[in-house]
């Protein structure tokens, strides 16, 4: 069993000034301890008393503190047995709505994903209806997809000064279909995967799957050319995963020189590198540039996916992969032990909803940019000491809070409002003090979300009291 002595924690914690509750500041502190990692999971602490004598306070101070971190869940304690460093048991289950219903009520911040436009893709699924009867005489599988459709969705890359034939596109059960394929078809177990930190959850979960290494790359206050070409450079990574085209959670828009450096970083590197596009054609921000597909920069490195999941609806489980023919017959081989094959009447209402897919995008920027503004003005008005960067697109805003994001789960939920705290979106525990919250939802919902969360948030204590507060005697 693991554990560690009070002077060691002792010499963990810093020197801090005197002032306000003493417990509340030494529990602040070693909640940053557990947070952080110097205290890894399962450690046992020391008993309060020990732990009072190496700090020079009294053991009224500990004992609460050690109450107060039992609370929120970063300690467990068994009789006889001792505290453990644990972590809240709300992150376990949080942003897994597909384990549940919502209560009604309730505000599901967890998922970010729009409702679908109801009469386009309505008229798009009765023209599907029309044209199943045609494909009723053969077996329906269609391992790489529905040729129409793979035609379609590579005129859509055509269309974006990116060469592309049918034997390059192959359809998937949306692009997370086509992230688990890859994980699939390239990773090995103990084989190295690039990723930006922040990231899409689930796209680090098909990794992990795989057995893995994830080696994060920060992103979220922009690329440092510097320490991307040294991330390729030592990991030699397999393979790397990128959402260039509006980051999930930051929003954030990757430039040409970016991607230019991206992609020459992972050629030197003999690395694959798996572009995520699923918010193309999102960009809510004035004056984006017009920036060419990351493929552009390597065809045949660079595997681009994409999906309909945010611009038409999440119902519609369709997504694509563009590459080489030589990799498409590979994630092809691999597929049937997965899925087989996409529905052909999904794949029939997807080819439809393609030929609107400009006018679907134009509305799905109108409505998301009137529901980013509510979010803003009530962030001002409820929260104004979190911070964010105004997204460049995509569906959310990634706020830095002034507190734990996993702290805020069980009180959000006790409030009616469910979150996913910043550590799901991390490789290694870290990103603590963030919280993704998509505008997905109409202006009043969440207007109404944020005014919960900031009476969640006073439950919550700030990480400026836990890091000046215990006046320590040495």
């Amino acid at each position: 069993m693991r554990q560690v002595s009070a002077t060691h924690v002792r010499r963990l914690l810093p020197d801090l000034p005197a002032g306000g509750p003493a417990y509340q500041r030494l529990a602040g502190g070693v909640r940053a301890l557990i947070l952080d990692g110097r205290l890894p999971l399962g450690t046992r602490l020391p008993a309060e008393r020990e732990l009072a004598r190496a700090l020079g306070i009294s053991r009224t101070t500990t004992s609460a503190a050690y109450t107060l971190l039992r609370r929120e869940g970063y300690l467990t304690s068994r009789r006889g047995a001792g505290s453990f460093a644990s972590f809240p048991s709300e992150a376990s289950t949080a942003g897994l709505p597909w384990l549940g219903e919502v209560d009604e009520g309730v505000i599901d911040l967890t998922v970010a994903a729009p409702t679908a436009l109801a009469e386009t893709f309505v008229d798009a699924a009765q023209a599907a209806v029309e044209q199943l009867p045609r494909h009723l005489g053969g077996d329906g599988y269609r391992v790489l997809g529905l040729p129409e459709l793979r035609e379609a969705v590579a005129e859509r890359y055509r269309r974006r000064g990116l060469p592309t034939t049918v034997e390059q596109v192959m359809i998937t059960s949306g692009a997370q279909g086509a992230i688990a394929l890859a994980a699939r078809v390239f990773v090995t177990p103990g084989a190295t995967v690039l990723v930006e930190s922040p990231t899409y959850p689930n796209a680090l979960d098909s990794f992990l799957a795989a057995s893995a290494r994830l080696v994060p790359v920060p992103v979220a206050d922009g690329w440092d050319d510097e320490l991307v070409e040294s991330s390729f450079r030592q990991a030699v990574p397999r393979l790397a995963y990128f959402t260039p085209d509006f980051n999930n959670p930051t929003g954030r828009l990757t430039l040409s020189d970016e991607r230019a450096v991206l992609v020459r970083a992972a050629r030197r590197a003999d690395t694959l590198v798996l572009a995520d596009e699923s918010y193309l054609g999102l960009g809510i921000a004035d004056g984006l540039p017009d920036v060419e597909p990351l493929a552009a920069h390597d065809s045949e490195r660079v595997i681009s996916i994409g999906g309909l999941s945010k611009s038409a609806w999440g119902g519609l489980r369709i997504g694509w992969v563009r590459a080489s023919p030589s990799l498409i017959q590979r994630f092809g081989g691999a597929r049937p032990s997965m899925d087989i094959a996409n529905p052909l009447l999904e794949q029939l209402v997807a080819l439809r909803l393609l030929e609107d897919l400009d006018a679907i995008l134009a509305e799905r920027r109108r409505r998301l940019a009137s529901r980013l503004a509510a979010l803003v003005e009530a962030l001002a008005d409820e929260l104004p000491e979190w911070t964010f960067t105004h997204p460049d697109g995509g569906l959310c805003l990634w706020i830095s809070l002034d507190r734990s994001s996993t702290s805020l789960v069980g009180p959000a939920a006790r409030a009616g409002v469910r979150i996913v705290p910043g550590p799901r979106f991390g490789v290694d525990g870290t990103l603590e003090r963030f919280l993704r919250l998509p505008f997905v939802l109409p202006p009043a919902t969440l207007r109404e979300a944020v005014s919960r969360l900031a009476a969640a948030a006073g439950e919550v204590p700030r990480f400026a009291d836990a890091a000046g507060e215990v006046s320590y005697v040495v």
